[in-house]
């Protein structure tokens, strides 16, 4: 994909629109050239319809200049609102274990560094795409004042595009390590706001880090930025050296060459320097140009950008409501995949899995760290497909035309949770006062507040946050709910509170509940409790 492409893709109409605004502004802009050195050269007279000529090719060379940067500028801030919602939607509709094998330093940088690149493209287009109307315009010009000349001209060109393209190429390849590169360094980024307090309480583990890590991938980063932004300096100097020397070479080689006519040789040299503006704002404008290609080739690179795809509400659009259900069934579910980092990576295993859940149960899934339990869970919810084997719900299997009806099903706080200062997604026109309640059960009620939908605050202890990732469980009200270490950043007092009470009001409600927990004070809680070891069922017992 490229960025003329993709301002087709999002806008063709405008881009039409302004293309033709853009041959009448060349037009116009060789009609003046016109005007001006035929009155220099005295080729024409002083008759008063060259005084309306003149007014009127400037009035059209305004106009048409500012309608074909409006319309440019609309259909670029057009293509970059579809691109950003295109690459928004389509990592949501990506698989998830797709999503954390690309890693979320590279998929920032995607979202931020490509799509701003980009962006910044779209900004000078506008400039460029006149800049060119106009060249275009002055070169049909020189044509019509003398064909010997104009090929003489347009083997300049040639040499000069040519060698110009030669270092450009040179240019763009560090620029494209350098992206490669910016990878790496959004890594260290997240490593600076995640990992800070170790990095505090390490001084040995922060300067190994800033010395061997980050400073080392920023230098490099700079280097290469450094050096393609020098050779596209030295091209763009390269080219300005061309655009004088073809000046000169006009101006006292070729009458010596070729028998040309003052009036042809002063209006080449008028063109030529007129185009020198033009000529220098395609220079100045490669750079970002070649930057924005890189990006969108890094996009295509993670299969991101406009792929076609069927989106999720198809999928569901003609899917039954969630309804009560009887039976969950993983009938000889394997999931694999690769662990560890370096040369201690290893392949990790999950099943052979043959589990049946009954609706109104309390289920403990249970055993070491490593054993598979956070990864049955995302097979259990539907975030991660098995590689092999089937989910049955009441004996209809779980496919990808009704996997997305099948998640909507469950309400999941994980380990890793993410927490939206927004109640997203509800409907409920009591939405407040229901939230008000059950902060007050929650022990929150005294330092979070819910207005509109809105949480006051989620700047909390992680356990309180833990809570209020329960507050939008709870809220969106599904049949099955889970929680994974829920408990483990809880006061006793509210561990005691969690086990003994809130999961028994839900099963109560007829919930089903699963519960990941390594509390084994809590384990009598349970209906039946799922013992994990190295990717298998230890044990799968009843209380």
């Amino acid at each position: 994909m490229n960025l003329f492409y993709l301002l087709l893709r999002t806008s063709w109409r405008i881009v039409l629109l302004a293309g033709i605004a853009g041959l009448f502004n060349g037009a116009s802009t060789a009609g003046l050239i016109a005007l001006i050195n035929g009155i220099i050269s005295k080729l024409m007279g002083a008759q008063q319809w060259l005084t309306w000529g003149f007014f009127g090719c400037s009035i059209v060379l305004l106009s048409t200049n500012f309608a074909s940067q409006v319309l440019l500028v609309r259909a670029s801030q057009g293509a970059i609102f579809q691109l950003r919602l295109l690459l928004s939607e389509r990592m949501l509709a990506s698989p998830l274990r797709s999503l954390e094998n690309i890693g979320n330093p590279q998929l920032l940088a995607t979202l931020t560094d490509d799509v701003e690149w980009v962006s910044r493209s779209f900004a000078v287009l506008p400039a460029v795409f006149n800049a060119i109307a106009i060249f275009l315009g002055c070169l049909v010009y020189m044509a019509y004042l003398s064909l010997t000349a104009f090929l003489v001209l347009l083997g300049l060109i040639v040499f000069g595009v040519s060698s110009y393209e030669f270092l450009a190429s040179r240019a763009s390849r560090f620029l494209r390590l350098a992206r490669d590169e910016q990878d790496r360094l959004f890594q260290h980024f997240r490593a600076v706001t995640d990992g800070n307090k170790e990095l505090k309480l390490s001084r040995s583990r922060r300067q190994a880090f800033l010395d061997q890590q980050l400073r080392t991938s920023a230098a490099t980063s700079r280097r290469l930025n450094v050096t393609g932004m020098t050779m596209f300096a030295i091209a763009a100097s390269w080219g300005q050296l061309l655009l004088f020397s073809t000046i000169g070479f006009f101006l006292f080689a070729l009458p010596r060459v070729l028998n040309v006519n003052p009036a042809v040789l002063s209006g080449y040299v008028i063109t030529i320097i007129y185009l020198m503006m033009p000529m220098q704002q395609i220079l100045e404008a490669v750079p970002t140009l070649t930057r924005a290609t890189v990006a969108l080739r890094k996009i295509d690179s993670l299969q991101l950008s406009l792929a076609e795809q069927t989106s999720e509400t198809e999928l569901i659009a003609n899917q039954p409501a969630i309804a009560p259900w009887q039976q969950i069934q993983l009938v000889d579910i394997h999931h694999s995949y690769l662990g560890g980092q370096g040369e201690q990576t290893f392949t990790f295993t999950l099943g052979p899995l043959d589990l049946s859940f009954q609706g109104g149960e309390l289920v403990f899934i249970i055993g070491g760290n490593g054993s598979g339990k956070s990864t049955l869970a995302k097979l259990l919810t539907g975030l991660y497909v098995p590689e092999s084997g089937t989910i049955l719900v009441d004996g209809q299997p779980i496919t990808d035309q009704n996997r997305e009806w099948y998640r909507q099903h469950f309400s999941v706080v994980f380990a890793d949770f993410y927490l939206f200062d927004r109640l997203l997604g509800l409907g409920n026109p009591n939405l407040d006062a229901q939230a008000q309640a059950y902060l007050t059960q929650l022990k929150l009620n005294h330092k979070v507040e819910v207005k509109d939908g809105v949480l006051s605050t989620t700047a909390l202890s992680q356990g309180e946050r833990k809570r209020l990732g329960l507050l939008n469980a709870y809220l969106e009200d599904r049949p099955i709910y889970l929680f994974d270490e829920w408990a483990s950043d809880q006061d006793p007092m509210f561990r005691d509170l969690f086990y003994t009470q809130m999961l028994q009001e839900l099963k109560q409600r007829g919930k089903t509940v699963f519960v990941i927990s390594h509390d084994d004070h809590y384990f009598h809680v349970a209906d039946r409790m799922i013992k994990l070891d190295y990717g298998k069922v230890e044990y799968d017992k009843r209380a």
